[in-house]
């Protein structure tokens, strides 16, 4: 069953109305811009890598592990980057994180999940850029947000939060841009929505 969401509305995955997502995955896709008059290995250069990212807390908000493409797997192993595309080359989603939500450990309470623009100063230079949140059993798209517009100079997007709650997970739809082309650059801006 699909649930999209807007932002800022949430649904409890795991049980209820969003279904029985054990697995869930965060899907990333793009295309660079093609620019007039250079020869097909030239495109290639000017292609904006974007970095699919998700942060793992603990109940004191304190930051556990992250998994993006210099660390494909979480040291408890339930979280996985499928791989860095740098150029947004190919169909569907470019790059993807795979999380099982009954193997995380449960000193492990919020998930945070982002993009960013690891090679360029914003959105500007990709086009049909969307990041997603999927239910990987059935493949519906739980939230989906588009990147790309005419006119974005954000470099980065907060997209959602998954937090533990009573009757499964709880799916907070953020969609916030920010600023930050690293994990690392995006901790400050994420902390706020814990």
């Amino acid at each position: 069953m699909t649930v999209v969401l807007a932002q800022g509305e949430r649904v409890t995955i795991g049980k209820g109305t969003a279904g029985s997502a054990a697995r869930v995955r965060m899907g990333l896709g793009w295309d660079p811009i093609k620019h007039e008059g250079l020869r097909p290995g030239l495109q290639a250069l000017t292609g904006v890598d974007l970095d699919a990212s998700c942060l793992l807390f603990d109940a004191d908000h304190r930051l556990v592990d992250t998994v993006w493409p210099r660390q494909l797997v979480s040291k408890d192993g339930a979280v996985t980057h499928t791989g860095d595309n740098t150029t947004g080359a190919g169909d569907g989603d470019d790059e993807s994180i795979i999380v099982d939500l009954a193997a995380l450990p449960l000193r492990i309470t919020a998930l945070v999940f982002t993009v960013s623009a690891f090679s360029s100063d914003d959105f500007s230079r990709v086009a049909n850029a969307f990041c997603r949140l999927v239910d990987e059993s059935d493949e519906s798209e739980i939230v989906r947000y588009e990147l790309s517009t005419a006119d974005s100079h954000d470099n980065a997007q907060i997209m959602v939060k998954l937090a533990r709650g009573a009757d499964g997970w709880v799916l907070t739809a953020i969609g916030q841009p920010a600023k930050g082309n690293t994990v690392n650059d995006l901790l400050p801006a994420v902390q706020k929505y814990l």
